[in-house]
């Protein structure tokens, strides 16, 4: 399903909806809210707003149990990590235990090995299930989501939950949820706007399975729901 918006604007407080909606269902049926939260820039307005009283008291805190879709293997301190971005905008301006909160970075342990231990976070959490409530993406104008890039060995991880891996491109280690356990979420949401993601959206959407060159075709929920939130300028094309 995809919500065409006239701008990136409106797109925030029908996202920060979406995430409010989602957490109050999970604590009022399971008691807690499972979510993984994504980096980059797209978010950042929806989380500045969902660290507004109007919107942050809606949610019971002390049962949200944090995680994030991927990062960058960098500390916590460092300005590209999307875990510092969050804590920017909305985790610090919210009642949440440190203790809910699950980094996708730890000091002293090796990529590789953290994504191990990230992976026992998870099912310390879910069990066998491994079902985020909401796991909310962006998408590059590449088709990567996540740090599910084209071409990379990861695409064709079927069995980890998350896997850690040098991105060359890049110079630098990435830690990322596979599609495997993406694709057990209830909710889904993809945020993507610009037109700039233009071309990739409509393959994504409407080209032919090709999930190695746009790997957001891999996104495709077992017994959940997939939302694109996206303006105009995306679907220029």
């Amino acid at each position: 399903m995809i919500s065409i918006f006239n701008n990136k604007e409106e797109i925030a407080p029908h996202a920060a909806n979406i995430f409010i909606a989602a957490a109050q269902n999970a604590i009022q049926q399971r008691g807690r809210f499972l979510v993984a939260l994504t980096g980059g820039s797209s978010p950042v307005s929806i989380y500045k707003l969902l660290a507004t009283p109007q919107y942050k008291t809606k949610i019971d805190w002390n049962n949200v149990f944090v995680f994030w879709g991927d990062e960058r293997w960098v500390s916590l301190e460092d300005a590209r990590s999307n875990a510092k971005m969050s804590y920017d905008y909305l985790l610090s301006h919210v009642e949440i235990p440190k203790s809910n909160i699950f980094p996708m970075y730890k000091e002293g342990f090796l990529p590789e090995e953290y994504a191990l231990e990230y992976e026992k976070s998870i099912k310390g959490l879910t069990g066998e299930n491994g079902q985020f409530d909401l796991i909310l993406l962006g998408m590059g104008d590449d088709g990567h989501t996540a740090s599910l890039f084209p071409g990379e060995a990861v695409l064709q991880e079927n069995h980890k939950w998350v896997s850690a891996y040098y991105l060359e491109s890049q110079s630098m280690y990435r830690i990322t949820l596979t599609a495997s356990i993406i694709n057990k979420a209830k909710e889904i949401v993809v945020v993507t706007f610009g037109e700039n993601k233009a071309h990739a959206l409509n393959e994504v959407l409407y080209g032919d399975y090709n999930p190695e060159k746009f790997p957001m075709q891999l996104i495709k929920p077992l017994d959940g729901n997939l939302l694109f939130l996206t303006d105009k300028a995306a679907v220029s094309g």
